[in-house]
């Protein structure tokens, strides 16, 4: 039996403010019909699963058990790190070896985390 992902869903206290986050970290607009104070909000990545915020009660704690992982299609992975923390993310984990090999792990603005590996042109150039 085959699946498709149509959504990754993530909890969170204020799904309006965390998809303008993601949109803006993605580069894709939100649902047209998402307004502040809606219970769920929707940003769709052509080609790829919907990231699905919804509202909860209760706050994160602890560690992601699933979190995803981003490439650069544009920047490079420190470019975008960059872009990524002034957007509102912070750094949990800093993988990125002195070689440029590695990944950065962070943190939207609720505390979920994700990584952002390198792009296809920086594992090209060192042969991974």
């Amino acid at each position: 039996m085959r699946f498709t992902v149509r959504n990754i869903a993530i909890d969170c206290a204020d799904p309006y403010r965390l998809a303008v986050f993601w949109s803006q970290l993605l580069g894709v607009p939100m649902s047209e019909d998402d307004e502040p104070g809606d219970p769920v909000a929707i940003v769709q990545p052509p080609g790829a699963p919907a990231f699905y915020f919804a509202q909860v009660p209760e706050p994160k704690r602890g560690k992601n058990r699933v979190h995803v992982c981003l490439t650069p299609e544009d920047l490079g992975r420190d470019a975008e790190v960059s872009r990524i923390l002034a957007l509102g993310a912070s750094l949990v984990t800093d993988q990125r070896d002195p070689d440029g090999t590695g990944w950065a792990v962070l943190a939207d603005p609720e505390g979920n985390e994700f990584c952002v590996l390198r792009s296809a042109a920086e594992r090209a150039a060192t042969g991974g």
